[in-house]
Order: structure tokens, then sequence, then C-alpha cells
């Protein structure tokens, strides 16, 4: 039985006109293969049912938080297969309980642990497609839960994983490009990336694929590529393991996030176990934390640490560092909410020298301040003032020549 999971994002089931065009693209792919279809809520459902329920109550109950906000992919699913099976492509829509998804036990950011592929192996048997609600699961409680915003993503690799199959990402753009073309035009689409790379620049703000569902692909070595579902027959972007042919490109791609926010916690005493002090209560308060840089006083006592974190994040945690200030022992906490991260990726930095040097000289000619950096093998990720992002963006893809083949 020859398997494709296709998934479709909210704006592709936005409306009765894009159900049908992606119910065409299902209808095209069933001739030859099985399908299943893992369907978003149409675009801005979530957000709506979001709003209802903040309208009701600031903290309402988490599990019917979850059966309120869900419900959207499920209206997508039902509408889908209405519409297949009145063009006589033999469909079902399903509920996550049904299959079922089995995910941990936390709502609204649940991560799926088990799918059962022998039901939907047998549905397939009998139906030529079926529609899978994405962003939800059920946990071990019976409790309906869903997978934090663009959890769909995540649900479409587990699926293909489960059977084994290939899973192809429909969005409104026809892959994956070399930083946002809304910002610089002359970005140039990428036909072959490593999911390396595609993790490294969806975790740093590109926003084509998310994270989770990239990680998942590359620990199952899920075949996983993102086409247009407006313009289906263009190929698009195929997300593989690293080759020598991805090493000869220097740099892959530029990403960049304004949704950041930076603390910084003044002469905190330079001794073993103050990090834990730092860093426990804000994990506890479900705050990631990501850049950290440490500067240690000439006489080796204090240290001045900062770090960044999602910047709806940044009052949370500086009501819970000033909780704990006794406890970590700093003389002052400053914070700021201007800035943004931008980060230059590529696997082609193991083996090529002068990337951070190319980096550091086109800022310093456009006058741009670095205040934080970080590395890895094939990452440096910059913090700057927001006010010179678009600016830093652009000019660093002119430097690396990314719009170039």
């Amino acid at each position: 039985m020859k398997i494709k999971v296709l998934k479709f994002g909210g704006t592709s089931v936005g409306s009765i006109e894009a159900i049908k065009r992606s119910a065409s693209i299902i209808s095209s792919w069933s001739k030859k293969n099985k399908v299943i279809a893992v369907l978003s809520a149409m675009s801005g459902e979530t957000d709506r049912l979001i709003n209802l329920t903040k309208q009701l109550s600031k903290n309402p109950n988490p599990s019917d938080y979850d059966n309120a906000i869900s419900t959207g992919e499920n209206v997508s699913c039902a509408l889908m297969s209405v519409y297949l099976n009145a063009i006589k492509v033999k469909s079902k829509s399903l509920q996550s309980w049904q299959i079922p998804i089995i995910t941990s036990n936390e709502h609204m950011k649940s991560r799926i642990l088990k799918i059962d592929s022998e039901y939907l192996i047998n549905g397939l048997k009998e139906f030529d497609v079926l529609l899978v609600p994405g962003f939800q699961g059920v946990n071990t409680k019976n409790q309906l839960t869903t997978l934090g915003r663009g959890g769909s993503d995540t649900s479409a690799v587990a699926v293909a994983a489960a059977i084994n199959a290939e899973c192809i990402i429909y969005t409104d753009v026809d892959g994956v490009y070399t930083t946002d073309p809304n910002l610089v035009p002359s970005a140039r689409k990428i036909d072959q990336i490593s999911y390396e790379e595609m993790l490294e620049l969806a975790s740093q703000g590109a926003k084509v694929l998310q994270t989770r569902s990239v990680e998942l692909a590359m620990r199952k070595k899920t075949k996983l590529s993102v086409r247009s579902s407006m313009e289906p027959k263009k190929t698009g972007t195929i997300v593989t393991e690293e080759n020598s042919t991805l090493e000869n490109n220097t740099v892959s791609g530029i990403a960049y996030s304004k949704d950041e926010a930076k603390i910084t916690l003044s002469r905190v005493l330079d001794k073993p176990g103050v990090s834990s002090k730092i860093f426990g209560p804000l994990a506890r308060g479900n705050i990631n934390v990501d850049m950290i840089l440490q500067n240690v006083s000439q006489d080796g006592k204090y240290a001045n640490l900062s770090f960044t974190l999602p910047r709806g994040d940044l009052d949370k945690a500086l009501k819970i560092l000033k909780k704990e200030k006794t406890t970590i022992g700093y003389k002052r906490i400053q914070s700021s909410n201007t800035i943004s991260k931008v980060s230059v990726v590529g696997v082609g930095m193991r083996s090529h020298a002068g990337v951070a040097q190319t980096l550091f000289d086109t800022l310093g000619k456009n006058k741009i301040n670095i205040q934080v950096i970080t590395t890895s093998e094939i990452k440096i990720s910059i913090l700057i003032d927001e006010q010179f992002t678009d600016l830093a963006v652009q000019k660093l893809h002119e430097a690396y020549k990314l719009h170039k083949k």
C-alpha cells in the first residue's frame, strides 16, 4: 500500500474555495496512493476560539480550554470529507481519540507519545482518504489535549513516521527561502536543505515549519517536503539528510525573530550552583531561556549574567526573579523588550572559514552593534537593537550572496 501524508495549513483550508482547491490536490494524489490528510483549523479560527475563552475567564480550566480551541481542526476535517465524497473520492474524517493519537498528560503543550498505525492502515483498506485533525491528541487520562501553536506540522510528521510514509506540508508559500522574501525581495527558494539547517532556521524564527516537526522528522528520518497549495505543481523544498552537495553552501539561510526580550542580572556571586538558582525557578515557570552570556569581574568574585527569552514571558520572568532575589543574591535586575535575534545558518560552516568575519564586517560597516553572540557548528546568532533588524538581514543576505545559486 503506497501512502502519502499531506498536511494543509490554515490558509489552505481557510474558505470554501481554499477547501475545494486543497481537495483537488488530495484527489490528485489519491489516484495512485492512499492518502492521510492532516488539517489545521481554518485561518483565524483558533485565535477566535482563544479570544472567546478569554472573554469568559482569565484562567480557564486547561481541559475545557483544550476542548474549545481544538474544535477548529475537527470542523476542517469534516468539511473536507464532505466535499471529497461529493466529488466521488471515498473519504472519512476522524477525531484524534478514535485513532488514537496518544499524548503526554499536560494541556496546551502536550507531546505525541504514540499513534496507532494499525487503525490508520485498516482505515485505508476501506477508504481512499482519511482526514486527521492536527494540533491535538488524547492523554492517558482520556482527556483531549493540544500540542501548542503550529502543532499540526508535528501531527503530520508523527503520523508519517508512525506508518513510514512521506510527509508533504502544503502551505501558502512554495518552499523554504534563504530569508523572508517580504523583507528581502531577492531571497531565493531553497530546493534542498538538511534537517539540521531547517531545525536551526525554524527555531531561530523562520516560520515555514514548526520546530518540533523538523526535530521529529530528523529523529525518525521521515521524508519531508514543503509545497504551495496555491501552486501544487511546483516542487517546493525537500528537507533531507546532510550530504556533500549541501556542504558546498557555506550559508543556507538567515532567520530573524523580533519576539525577543533580554534580562540582565548584575553582580551575581560567581560560585557553583548560582545558575541553578536563576534558571531553575524560570524552568518551573515554563519559561524557555535561549541565549546566555556571562561576564566575570576581574577579581573573579562577581558576574553579570544576561539571557534572552520570549517577549511574552518577560513580565512573568521578572516577577519570578524578583521573588528569588535573596536566594540568587544579585544586586540589580534590568530588562529590555526592544531587541531582536538574527541567525546565520549553514552546514558549510563546519568546513569553511570566514563566516563570522563576514558577519562582523557587514554589521560594522552598517553601524549595527552586537549585544550578545552565540555560536554552534552550523549557526551564528546575534542579538541587536530591534530597529536595525531589517537592515541587518538585508545586508547579511547580500554579503553572503544568498540571492545567487
